[in-house]
């Protein structure tokens, strides 16, 4: 199974090494490695590795924090597809415009190790409140969501404890909502990659739209 592991280390030549050959040495294969931040001498990094589906976390967990300065954020189980997954969604989304939206909001939750996605639309204008119009697995149409204004990029908790992702569309004044818990909050760096996600299926979308009119 693929694992997802933030971890907070000195940012000094030699950690990242120390790093890597922990997981090797507790039998995780490293598929990829993202920095999150970097700042005053820390950094902040997200680790994919493929693990034993058998096998127990506490030799891994154990494994890293005793490298000297490392903290282990968080440890969960993703999906996330390899290679340029990104490409390959707006590829998808530029083939099926008429359910574009929706397989943004399917393809997400993998990408970003997250547990379910929706699109949602305010109440009212001036409304924080949030009316689900699409769920992908997991997900429920109908289910209640926290408010979700200032309605802008950006990352939050609720009072709940799930931690939440959402970025508005630039048409209709709707947003894709992305959650998960049991895993550490939604980092900048992960709000930045759904924001140019929805940018880039925007995009497509809008162009798709324009073309079609024009016809």
């Amino acid at each position: 199974m693929l694992l997802r592991i933030r971890i907070r280390l000195p940012d000094r030549p030699g950690s990242l090494g120390q790093v890597a050959r922990t997981l090797g040495a507790a039998g995780a294969d490293v598929v990829q490695m993202a920095v999150l931040e970097r700042d005053n001498g820390r950094a902040m990094d997200d680790f994919t590795v493929a693990w034993p589906a058998a096998a127990g976390l506490e030799r891994l967990i154990d494994g890293l924090e005793a490298v000297p300065g490392v903290d282990v954020v968080g440890v969960w189980p993703t999906a996330e597809p390899q290679g340029s997954p990104e490409a390959a969604l707006i590829g998808q989304v530029a083939a099926h415009p008429e359910r574009g939206a929706e397989i943004l909001a399917d393809a997400v939750p993998a990408i970003l190790s997250a547990d379910w996605a929706v699109l949602a639309e305010p109440k009212g204008e001036d409304s924080g409140d949030a009316v689900l119009v699409y769920a992908s697995v997991g997900g429920q149409v109908g289910a209640d969501l926290p408010g979700l204004m200032p309605l802008r990029p950006r990352a939050f908790t609720a009072a709940d404890g799930t931690h939440y992702a959402v970025c508005p569309f630039s048409r209709g004044g709707g947003a894709l909502v992305v959650a998960r818990t049991g895993a550490p909050p939604f980092h900048r760096t992960e709000v930045s990659r759904l924001e140019q996600l929805t940018g880039a299926a925007d995009a497509v979308l809008t162009g798709d739209r324009a073309g079609r009119s024009a016809v």
